[in-house]
C-alpha cells in the first residue's frame, strides 16, 4: 500500500483520542466529551479541511463508483442503482462463529449486507477481516466497520487489504470509542489515526468506503461541513447516527448539500424489541430516536411484533426522502436473544424488499 497524501498532521492539544479532524460522534448534548465532563476542545474551532492537494489525492468521489476488487461491492451498487439497499446489523455473539452461523441463517435471503462493526459490549472480538471471512462463508454480503481505537495504521493497513481480500461489499471508517467506555478500560487507546485518514487508504485498497456523521452531536452548525470534508477524503457513503425524526434527516442531507457534497445516505433504523435493546440505544452519544418510538413499543402487549412494526413504518418514512440510498436496521441485542433479534431483523429486512435479485 502506498499512501502518497500527507495523513499525520498534529492532533489537537486535549483530545483525548488526539484527533485532528474533529469532533468525533461521541460529543454529548451538552458540549461535553465522551471521555471527560468537559467541553469538547473541537467546539469553538472552524471545520479542519482535508488538505490532500490535488495531484496526491484520492479520485474525487461521485456515483460512478468504482468496483474495487470485491465482487460484493459491484453487487451493492447494482441493488442502489435499482432500489433501496437493505443493512442489517448481526446479533451474533461476539468470537462466536456457530453464533454467527446460526444467524446468518435466519438473515440469509432477507437482507442485502449486513454491517459487523464495534461493539460497547464486548470490545475483544474477532478481527474484521476474520469476521468478514465467516460471513461471506456463511452466504451473506459483509460490510465491515473498522475503528481507530486498537490499531495502529500499520495493522489498519494491512487489516484494509485483508478486508479486500476476502471480499467484503464495503468497509466503515470510524475514529471508535474510547476505551475508557465499554468493558475494557484496562486497554490502552491507539488512535495512531482517525477516521477520515482510513478512508484514503481504504479508497486505495479497492475499497468501496463508508463513514458516520452524528447530525444530532454538537457543533450542529458544522456537522454538514465535517462530513463534506470526509467526501473530500474519499468516502461513498454515508451512515448517520440517529437524529430524529425523518425530517431531521431529510434537513441534514440537505445541509450537506448545501455545504457542497451530494453523498447517498444509508439512514440508520433503530431496532427495540424489549426494555435491554431501549436501554443500549438510550446510552448512544448525541442519539435521537423519533418521538415516541421506544414508548409505543415498551407500552404495546406484544414489544416484539410492535418493534418490527414500528421501525417498518420509520425506515418506509426514510425511503422516501431523496439522498436516501438504503436503510441499516440495527440496535441491541440482549445477551442469550441473537437469534430471536435476527429474526426480527429478518422480518423487517422481507418487508422492505431486502434480499431479492437485481438484474446486473
Amino acid at each position: 500500500m502506498n499512501v502518497t497524501v500527507d495523513l499525520s498532521p498534529a492532533p489537537l492539544a486535549g483530545c483525548p483520542k488526539s484527533m485532528h479532524y474533529g469532533p468525533c460522534g461521541g460529543v454529548s448534548l451538552d458540549g461535553t466529551c465522551e471521555v471527560a465532563p468537559t467541553p469538547c476542545v473541537f467546539l469553538d474551532l472552524k471545520t479542519v479541511t482535508w488538505p490532500a492537494p490535488k495531484e496526491t489525492a484520492v479520485p474525487a468521489p461521485d456515483h460512478n463508483f468504482p468496483t474495487g476488487r470485491t465482487a460484493a461491492a459491484a453487487e451493492v451498487i447494482a441493488i442502489t442503482a435499482a432500489r433501496p439497499l437493505i443493512v442489517t446489523g448481526l446479533p451474533a455473539a461476539p468470537m462466536n462463529s456457530d453464533s454467527l452461523a446460526r444467524c446468518a441463517d435466519i438473515l440469509r435471503g432477507s437482507v442485502d449486507v449486513v454491517l459487523s462493526g464495534d461493539s460497547g459490549r464486548a470490545r475483544v472480538q474477532f478481527p474484521p477481516s476474520y469476521r468478514a471471512e465467516l460471513i461471506r462463508n456463511n452466504g451473506l454480503r459483509a460490510w465491515l466497520g473498522v475503528n481507530c481505537r486498537d490499531r495502529n495504521r500499520v495493522a489498519l493497513e494491512g487489516e484494509l487489504l485483508a478486508l479486500a481480500d476476502a471480499g467484503v461489499a464495503g468497509v466503515h471508517c470510524v475514529t471508535g470509542d474510547h476505551t475508557d467506555l465499554g468493558d475494557r478500560p484496562d486497554a490502552k487507546p491507539v488512535f495512531d489515526l482517525e477516521g477520515i485518514q482510513v478512508v484514503p487508504r481504504a479508497r486505495e485498497a479497492g475499497l468501496l468506503v463508508s463513514v458516520a456523521e452524528s447530525p444530532s452531536s454538537p457543533p450542529l452548525n458544522r456537522r454538514a461541513a465535517r462530513l463534506v470534508e470526509k467526501v473530500h477524503a474519499g468516502a461513498q457513503f454515508c451512515f448517520p447516527q440517529y437524529s430524529g425524526g425523518a425530517g431531521e434527516t431529510e434537513r441534514y442531507i440537505n445541509e450537506v448539500r448545501a455545504a457542497g457534497a451530494d453523498i447517498p445516505f444509508i439512514a440508520g433504523v433503530p431496532v427495540v424489541i424489549d426494555r435491554v435493546g431501549a436501554e443500549l440505544l438510550a446510552s448512544f452519544a448525541a442519539a435521537i430516536l423519533p418521538p415516541g418510538f421506544i414508548e409505543g413499543i415498551l407500552d404495546a402487549t406484544d414489544p416484539f411484533e410492535a418493534g418490527i412494526r414500528a421501525s417498518v413504518k420509520f425506515a418506509t418514512e426514510l425511503l422516501a426522502i431523496d439522498g436516501v440510498a438504503g436503510i441499516a436496521a440495527a440496535g441491541g441485542a440482549r445477551i442469550g436473544q441473537e437469534l430471536l433479534f435476527a429474526e426480527a431483523l429478518a422480518r423487517i429486512g422481507a418487508e422492505l424488499g431486502g434480499g431479492t435479485a437485481v438484474a446486473r
